[in-house]
This record gives C-alpha cells, structure tokens and sequence, in this order.
C-alpha cells in the first residue's frame, strides 16, 4: 500500500512539474526580450525568432544570432497587448438664441490621440540553480 502511494506521489509531482523551456518556445516570433547571460554585465535587447531544444535564436541589430540555452541564466519578454495608440472624439451640440429673436445652432467636435506607454518586462524563464553534491 505504501509503495502504491509513493508510485502515486511521484507521477503526480512529475506531471505537475513544467518545463519552463516550453514556456520559451510559445512566445510569438518579433517579441521583445531581455536575455541575461552567465557572467554578462548587461542583459542582451532582441527579438524573438525561435527556440530549439538547445538554443534561442533571437535578432540583434537587424543580425539574427543563436544563443545556447546552457549560457542562459534569465529571459525576459515584454507581452504584447493589443493597441497602445488610444483616439477620442468628442461633439458638442449648442442651440442659441439670439437677440433678435432669432436662433441658432453650433457644432463643435474635438479630437485626441494617446499614446501609452510599453508594458513592463515579465520574467519567463529562469535557469533552475545546479543540483549540490
């Protein structure tokens, strides 16, 4: 009985373990990155093209480049959410009248445009720390 639950435990844990990779692998290609690499100063701004197995493939200054996975310590992806540009347009109806006893009408519309700001970096991946002997 107590095997049968160890056995149970296990597949359990397995399967709800993920792999963080295929995280990676489902970002859209043209996606902003921010890649940290082992013993690297800066983190590396790119685009996303691909991810194999083994390796990013991300373009850098219009030069597409592949990184391997094992020089990766951290990714960073900016989601792409819809539209940042936002427009209103507002119209306003006035009746007058007039002095003379007369009326009138004017129209006034008026017309904006925002632009937002970028979403923030959120973190994707994340090298698991080496196992201690």
């Amino acid at each position: 009985m107590l095997r049968i639950l160890f056995v149970l435990l296990t597949t359990i844990v397995a399967l709800g373990a993920e792999d963080p990779w295929a995280k990676v692998r489902e970002i859209k290609s043209g996606t902003e990155l921010r890649i940290y690499k082992k013993n690297a100063r800066q983190p590396v701004l790119a685009k996303m093209a691909d991810a194999t197995g083994e390796s990013l493939i991300v373009v850098v200054k219009n030069e597409e480049t592949a990184i391997p996975k094992a020089q990766i310590d951290r990714i960073d992806y900016r989601p792409q959410r819809g539209s940042r540009v936002t427009r209103e347009t507002k119209s306003t109806t006035e009746t007058t009248g007039a002095a003379q006893g007369s009326s009138g009408t004017s129209n006034s519309t008026s017309s904006s445009v925002n632009i937002g700001s970028k979403p923030e970096f959120e973190t994707i991946y994340r090298r698991a720390p080496a196992a201690q002997k």
